[in-house]
Order: C-alpha cells, then structure tokens, then sequence
C-alpha cells in the first residue's frame, strides 16, 4: 500500500487523537475497532496495512501493541485535511437565481446619485450607474437558498463614507447577467429597507427600459461570484 486509502482515515485520526505523531502509544485492536465502528479483526488489518505502506511503526511486545504515525502518515492526514477545507468552504463560481420584477420605493436613484459612491463606482467598476436599481423578488426558496452564497465576501467592494451630516454603507457588486444577455451588477447593501428576498440590480443604463421590463416580468440572474474582491 503506498497512498492511503479512504478506509484507513479514520484509524490514522484515531491514533493520532491518542498523541502517536509524537510518541509510541499502546493500543488494542478491540478499542481501535469500537472507535472506528470497526471488528478488532478489521482493525488488526488495519494496522498491519498502515505498517506495511510506512504510514505507521508498530513495537509489539508480548501482548502490547505501541504504534507511532510515520512523518509520511502525518503528511497524508494533512493533505487530505487541505482538499477537505477547500471542498467545504469552496463557492461556485455562480449562482443562478430567479424571480419576479416589482417596483421599489425610489431609493436607489438617490443613493446611486450620491457622489461618495459614484465615484468608487467609476473607478471600480468603469462607470456610474443608472441612477435608480431594478429590484427582483425571489419568489422560490431554492433561490432564497441559493442567494446566501453571496453574503459576508466577495464581489466588489465600494467603501461606505460619511459627509459629515450621516454615514452610509458599503455596497458590494457582483457581475451578473440578467436573461442570459443583458450585463449589470447585482448590488448586496450593508444597509437596506428591503427584505432578503429583494435582488437589487445595477447598469450603466436603464435595464427596464433596455430590457423592455415591466412589473411582474419574470427574470433569471446569472451572478458571478468569483470576481476579486476591491478593498
């Protein structure tokens, strides 16, 4: 055995919780077997495979049984450990969302207008915005679901600021495609009156009217959301 097989995992981790990186530990195959869900018989083999693949040195001695994890053992733990943190905390490099159009309350065109951010929008984004955002309710709890891929990072970033009467938040901008051929950018808002169900898009143009949009459209949102992140 020269690479470590997926059936021997959780007996290295067992050893491993017992302090043999360092150090020869004493162990039973019939307590390695309980904490694997293994029998003792299966778990004996699996000592003998992990010796026999370097993964493990093995000191017998009447009864006893004292095992140490090999550097190589460790090495293998440690990378399989590296491919598990990245599957896990990975991100599609989209996320497909529907909804329904609907009219907002007229907000957008004012803070889209408001010079601390349509100067970050023309040097981070290459333009300023239509003043104003075309909002889309996500109508089905799959894109609910789907649409908390977005919080916490990426996208780009522009910066909240003040002007000295009131602070304003950040906003985060995302790449998308809305129908498959219409570019813009989805806007997340650090702060908003819309609930989580609101998707507020921006474009250099006005997309209802570009798009040929009305209330109750039903529109689909291609969000990229592997774009580096401006800080």
């Amino acid at each position: 055995m020269t690479e470590l097989k997926i059936q021997h995992i959780l007996t290295l981790s067992y050893l491993l919780s017992l302090g043999a990186r360092h150090n020869y530990v004493l162990v039973t195959t019939s307590s390695l077997g309980k904490s694997i869900n293994k029998s003792q018989q299966a778990a004996s083999r699996h000592l003998v495979d992990l010796e026999r693949g370097r993964f493990i040195e093995r000191i017998i001695s009447g009864g006893n049984i004292s095992v140490m994890v090999t550097a190589k053992g460790v090495g293998e733990v440690n990378r399989l450990l590296s491919i598990l943190q990245k599957s896990v905390g990975s991100k599609p490099p989209c996320v497909e969302l529907e909804g329904v159009l609907v009219s907002g309350m007229g907000e957008g065109a004012y803070y889209m207008g408001l010079e601390g951010y349509t100067r970050q929008f023309k040097s981070k984004i290459g333009y300023v915005p239509f003043p104003g955002t075309l909002n889309v309710r996500l109508d089905e709890k799959v894109y609910l679901e789907a649409k908390r891929q977005l919080d916490g990072t990426g996208g780009v970033v522009i910066d909240g600021f003040s002007d000295g009467k009131r602070t304003y938040g950040w906003v985060r901008c995302f790449p998308a495609v809305l129908n498959g051929t219409t570019d813009c950018m989805l806007v997340v808002l650090e702060r908003t009156h819309h609930d989580d169900s609101i998707m507020e898009l921006i474009s250099e143009v006005c997309i209802r009217e570009s798009a040929g949009l009305v209330d109750g459209s039903r529109v689909s949102m291609r969000i990229q959301t592997d774009s580096d992140s401006v800080d």
